[in-house]
């Protein structure tokens, strides 16, 4: 799993970063509120371990921040803060666990490996390719031409989404229902300056390789096959 550990006290974060380092995770670690909301919007993330009390941001905000952005990533609350207001004032804002500080190591990695359990999604599932284009849904990775792409969540959620439906037209309102969870607003440009860092990431960038995403006037967008 890819997890972020959004944690002050410096020793701590190091600790928790190096038990889940070995035990197979890959963790980073923000110490911040502003900065832990920055790098949870950038990177798809499996699961966020937040404390509370932190500068710049409570780590209560920042949770209720992410829900609002749309981001449904896991999130453990890790705190001292321990009687029952502030438990179930966390998991009212979206988080999927509280753990009480000080906690045994092995408890974070067994409540992460239920996560885990819960997220992977059904066995086997297959990663999705299209020309030297892969996305694993499981893995959260994408590579064009055994490179590896960095996407954001939302532009991750689109190009499952264009994947699932290569060869055919998605529509700006369903990209808007599926990805954004809201109804289409013909005032917005949300949805192409999405399309547009995605279009770069994914073709621009490798230039002059054939491009793959295209958009269909009037209708939607489509990824499709390159043509020879």
């Amino acid at each position: 799993m890819r997890i972020l550990i959004v944690e002050d006290e410096a020793r701590l974060a190091g600790f928790i970063q190096q038990g889940l380092t070995q035990a197979g995770h890959v963790a980073d670690v923000a110490a911040t509120g502003p900065e832990g909301l920055e790098r949870a919007a950038a990177t798809p993330y499996d699961c966020i371990l937040l404390d509370l009390m932190l500068p710049g941001q409570s780590g209560l905000d920042v949770l209720r921040n992410l829900r609002e952005f749309g981001l449904s990533v896991p999130v453990i609350i890790l705190s001292a803060l321990t009687d029952a207001r502030h438990v179930v004032s966390g998991l009212e804002a979206g988080a999927v666990d509280y753990l009480r500080k000080p906690f045994a190591f092995d408890e974070l990695l067994a409540r992460l490996l239920i996560i885990g359990r819960k997220t992977a999604g059904p066995a086997g599932a297959e990663a999705l390719r299209l020309a030297d284009l892969v996305l694993d849904p499981l893995g959260r990775t994408v590579t064009r031409a055994g490179r590896a792409l960095s996407l954001t969540n939302r532009e991750f959620a689109v190009l499952d989404l264009l994947l699932r439906n290569a060869g055919r037209v998605v529509t700006k309102t369903r990209l808007a229902e599926k990805v954004w969870d809201v109804e289409y607003d013909m005032g917005s440009n949300v949805i192409e300056v999405h399309i547009s860092q995605l279009r770069r990431k994914l073709d621009r960038d490798f230039a002059p390789a054939p491009a793959l995403l295209e958009t269909v006037i009037g209708q939607g967008y489509r990824l499709r096959e390159p043509v020879e």
